[in-house]
């Protein structure tokens, strides 16, 4: 893969990637100055200026419950510039990877979802990442679309670092626990990302298709949080309650699925790779 253009290099993914794609060909790594998802021409321009054999979109518009209230954005980053930037690969004969979303399923299930079960999105978000799901294999190109889930790390805005917050600040917490879902590290999703392409010799060697990339196990929000402050005591200055409740105690704008668990299956047959379950990365992550 001789040149690899790499969007949305300041976000949590984007970050991680950066250097784990290095030992795969040339990186060009753009942030919104220089591709601004929201405008188609700043897409093309992009990528025609950068002339690339892969693309990986990294980027996202991903506050969940403000897009409730910018459907619009949400959907003209989400949806329609993904498909934009398939048809620039098309152009070039490139092929694109793209990571997507547990929220793109209504969590009505209390297995877990598979790559073949039909989506059915509940919010704003999860429809805009579903409609650029759908863009990207309706081009016809050789294309990974990596859904995830939970995403935390130590970089942005996340679940652990608005508990490590919370917890210097206040002294009881109440935390959702009805909600099931498998937090999964930045740079586990960057890792395992470099691990598939190091198995394509070439973008048109790519097994085409969607792949749930998500750490093993699962837990509920409050689960998460009890697991980030047991592991990061020396965070702990002055919380002393973790209280569980249920979501319509913590009601916000966007619904969010239940039950939101991904099978890995499919991503260890093709490519071998066995995820980590979510508190072994969990305590990784903390030791950085």
């Amino acid at each position: 893969m001789k040149r690899i253009l790499l969007v949305g290099k300041n976000g949590q993914v984007g970050w991680e990637l950066q250097r784990t794609l290095a030992t795969l060909g040339e990186v060009i790594a753009v942030d919104r100055q220089t591709m601004d998802l929201a405008n188609p021409d700043s897409i093309r321009n992009a990528i025609r200026t950068t002339q690339p054999s892969l693309i990986v979109n990294a980027a996202a518009y991903t506050a969940v419950d403000k897009a409730e209230s910018e459907p619009e954005l949400a959907m003209a980053i989400n949806g329609v510039a993904p498909g934009i930037m398939a048809e620039e690969a098309k152009r070039l004969g490139a092929a694109m990877v793209h990571y997507s979303t547990d929220y793109v399923f209504d969590g009505t299930r209390t297995l877990p979802y598979t790559e073949e079960d039909n989506p059915n999105p509940l919010n704003v978000y999860g429809k805009t990442k579903l409609a650029g799901d759908l863009a990207i294999q309706a081009a016809g190109i050789p294309h990974l679309i990596f859904r995830t889930s939970w995403v935390y790390g130590l970089r942005g805005n996340n679940f652990l670092l608005t508990i490590l917050r919370l917890a210097k600040e206040r002294d009881e917490l109440k935390i959702v626990d009805d909600q099931i879902g498998a937090p999964t590290w930045c740079r586990m999703i960057a890792e395992a990302t470099g691990q598939v392409l190091s198995q394509c010799c070439s973008p048109f060697a790519i097994n085409s298709g969607v792949y749930n990339m998500t750490a093993a196990g699962q837990t509920s929000w409050y689960g998460f949080a009890q697991a980030i402050l047991e592991n990061a005591p020396s965070q702990v200055q002055s919380l002393s309650r973790l209280i569980p409740i249920t979501t319509p105690e913590y009601p916000l704008p966007a619904l969010r699925p239940p039950f939101a668990i991904l099978s890995t299956d499919k991503l260890k047959q093709v490519f071998g790779l066995d995820m980590s379950s979510w508190n072994s990365s969990l305590r990784l992550c903390l030791d950085q």
